[in-house]
């Protein structure tokens, strides 16, 4: 049986470092900068990102006991208005921090984090309008080597 996603790309380690990468390709990048720049950016954003990242990826479901449900994730995204362009940087950010993080190079893994990633960035994309618009309750997704997993 295969690892999962969260296992195969070193666990928590792993993720933080994946978390930080992207971070830092974020605030480098002249467009996304802003919003990864903000005097009220969490205190552990890093280390929440990573987190999150980590159980949708099939880690321990950290986030989901301490920092909240994926609506609360949703709505921390919600009500910025368009931000197309933003999502195709945001994805491109989050494959080379890959690279930066040392993850490992394996084709399939490679495409799956992708997939995830151009997955969550169309959903956080699809609130647009104010954080009230997030339905409540949505479940954690879990992601594996092939996509979305049913709940």
């Amino acid at each position: 049986m295969r690892p999962t996603l969260y296992e195969f790309a070193g666990g928590d380690a792993a993720f933080l470092a994946l978390a930080a990468a992207h971070h830092e390709r974020c605030l480098a990048d002249p467009e996304l900068n802003h919003p990864f720049s903000h005097p009220g950016q969490h205190p552990q954003h890093v280390e929440r990102l990573a987190q999150y990242w980590a159980e949708v990826m099939g880690g321990p479901p950290r986030y989901s006991e301490t920092c909240g449900d994926h609506s609360a994730m949703l709505r921390m995204h919600a009500g910025n208005g368009d931000m197309s362009d933003l999502g195709r940087r945001f994805v491109e950010c989050f494959v080379r921090a890959a690279d930066d993080a040392c993850l490992p190079a394996d084709p399939a893994f490679r495409a799956a984090l992708r997939s995830y990633m151009e997955w969550a960035v169309a959903e956080v994309l699809a609130y647009p309008g104010p954080p009230g618009d997030v339905p409540a309750g949505p479940a954690m997704p879990r992601w594996s080597w092939h996509g979305l997993q049913p709940m």
